[in-house]
């Protein structure tokens, strides 16, 4: 198998597979649960997994922020803070950072430290990586590299 590598600052890329219904229930389990009543803030630890339709995001700590009207938390879900070796799933693409920021209520997922985009057998590697859910579409940042498999002998 030959491969391409291309290395550039920032990198447009279509993220079909990640393409998302942020409307759909969050399902988050854990081995334990922390919540702060004053804060608004659930925080879950060890083996996390939060499910959202197709969606599988898995860390060691997870943060739930609520959202909050007039100054009251509602049981509405704002922000997921996912933090140590994070990895999100969506159909047949995958990746990993060391921390992922998704906002529900703007259907985007910010990742930072060390990602890597897995889709089919291409690899996609930067600092940051931004997906919007509602479009698929998505940017990767900071010394970004790629490797496109081409399939010849």
């Amino acid at each position: 198998m030959i491969s391409g590598t291309a290395f550039a600052q920032g990198a447009s890329v279509a993220f079909g597979g990640l393409k998302h219904d942020a409307s759909l229930p969050v399902e988050i389990t854990a081995d334990e649960l922390n919540v702060d009543q004053a804060t608004g803030s659930a925080v879950f630890t060890g083996n996390v997994v939060a499910g959202q339709g197709e969606m599988r995001l898995s860390a060691g700590r997870v943060q739930v922020q609520y959202a909050t009207e007039n100054g009251q938390v509602t049981g509405r879900i704002d922000k997921l803070i996912a933090t140590g070796g994070v990895t999100l799933v969506n159909g047949g693409e995958a990746a990993e950072a060391q921390k992922a920021v998704y906002s529900v209520s703007g259907a985007d997922i910010v990742m930072t430290g060390d990602v890597i985009l897995t889709q089919g057998a291409n690899a996609l590697s930067g600092e940051k990586l931004t997906v919007d859910l509602t479009s698929g579409s998505g940017r990767m940042e900071g010394r970004v590299r790629t490797i496109f498999q081409t399939g010849g002998n």
